[in-house]
C-alpha cells in the first residue's frame, strides 16, 4: 500500500516538491551533471521518475494485473487536487501510467473478484511497476475483499464518463502576471494540451508540470484569460473568462464530452474544497468543439 499523496498547496509540501523547487533554481546555473555530483543524489518525483515510454490508459485497451488498496485522506494526492472526488472513488498508478500526472483527472472501470467500480486517477502509487494499481479502500472493497489486501483485476480507460459538472479552473498559489499556472479539472479523459492567452495576446502553449498544473514561465498578463483545452480523443473546449484568483474552483459547464455549446451554472460543486480558502463561483463563458473520434492521439509507441 502507498503512503497518501500531498498537496503542495494545502501549506504542508512534501520535500520533494521543496526539492524540486530549489532544482529548478539551481539549474539556471549549474549543469545537471554538476548538480548531481554534488548533491550525491539522484532527482526523481514520488514514486520515480517517469518513464521515457509512458502513458495513461487510453481507448479499449484492457489491462491486466493486480490491485491493493490505500487511504488518502483529505489529500488530492500527487495530482494536487483539492481533495478526493465526493464519493471516495480513486486510484493511484504506477509511474509509467501516471505519466507525470499525465492520468490525472481520467477514469478507469476496474474489475475484479466480487464486481466492477469507476474510479478517478487521483495519485501516483510509488511502489506500484506495471499494471500494478492501488485503489481507495471504498473502491477496493468493491471489487474485492479486503482481507485478501491484492486481488487481480483487469482495468481499462473510461471514455468520455459522465460528469457532474463542466471544466473547472484553479488558479495555483503564487500566479501571477508574470507567471501563469493553472490546473484544469472535472476533464474526464485524459488532457492533451492546454493554451493560454490574456486580453490582446495570442494563445500560449502552457507546460504540463509533475503536480498537474500547466505553466506559462514567463506570465500572459493579469487576466482574465482565454484557455484552451484539448484531450487525448482530439476534443477540444474553449472558456474566457478565467480570472487570476488564486486555489479557488471556477466553473463551467461545458465538457469535453459533449459537442454543444452549454449555458453557464454558477452552482458550486459539492467537492470543490476541503481547503480552508472558500470556494468562489464565477461563470466564464464557454465553447466547446468535438474534433475527433474515440481513437487517442500522439500515443508513444512502445
Amino acid at each position: 500500500m502507498t503512503a497518501p499523496g500531498t498537496d503542495p498547496e494545502n501549506d504542508t509540501p512534501a520535500s520533494t516538491f521543496r526539492l524540486g523547487r530549489r532544482v529548478r533554481h539551481w539549474l539556471a546555473g549549474a549543469g545537471v551533471a554538476t548538480l548531481a555530483a554534488a548533491l550525491g543524489i539522484t532527482l526523481a518525483v514520488r514514486g520515480g521518475a517517469t518513464p521515457a515510454c509512458a502513458a495513461p490508459p487510453t481507448g479499449s485497451t484492457v489491462h491486466k494485473g493486480k490491485a491493493s488498496f490505500y487511504d488518502a485522506g483529505r489529500s488530492g494526492g500527487t495530482c494536487s487536487f483539492p481533495g478526493p472526488p465526493a464519493d471516495g472513488l480513486y486510484v493511484a498508478l504506477g509511474a509509467s501510467q501516471y505519466s507525470g500526472s499525465a492520468a490525472c483527472g481520467s477514469y478507469l472501470e476496474v474489475s475484479g473478484p466480487k464486481g466492477t467500480v469507476q474510479v478517478m486517477v487521483m495519485d501516483q502509487c510509488g511502489g506500484c511497476g506495471p499494471n500494478k494499481i492501488d485503489l481507495s479502500d471504498e473502491a477496493f472493497a468493491k471489487i474485492a475483499d479486503r482481507a485478501q489486501g491484492i486481488a487481480p483485476v483487469t482495468y481499462r480507460a473510461v471514455v468520455n464518463p459522465p460528469l457532474d459538472g463542466g471544466l473547472t479552473f484553479r488558479m495555483k498559489r503564487g500566479a501571477s502576471k508574470y507567471w501563469f499556472a493553472v490546473q484544469v479539472g472535472n476533464h474526464g479523459n485524459p488532457l492533451r494540451s492546454v493554451e493560454a492567452k490574456g486580453p490582446g495576446g495570442g494563445f500560449r502553449k502552457a507546460a504540463r508540470q509533475v503536480d498537474n498544473y500547466w505553466t506559462v514561465e514567463d506570465g500572459i498578463g493579469p487576466g482574465p484569460y482565454t484557455i484552451r483545452v484539448t484531450d487525448v480523443y482530439g476534443r477540444q473546449a474553449t472558456a474566457t473568462g478565467i480570472r487570476l484568483v488564486t486555489k479557488q474552483v471556477q466553473r463551467t459547464t461545458v465538457s469535453l464530452a459533449s459537442p454543444a455549446t452549454p449555458s453557464i451554472s454558477p452552482s458550486p460543486s459539492p467537492s470543490a474544497a476541503p481547503s480552508s480558502t472558500p470556494t468562489e463561483s464565477v461563470a466564464p463563458t464557454t465553447t466547446v468543439e468535438a474534433l475527433a473520434g474515440a481513437a487517442p492521439l500522439d500515443r508513444p509507441r512502445c
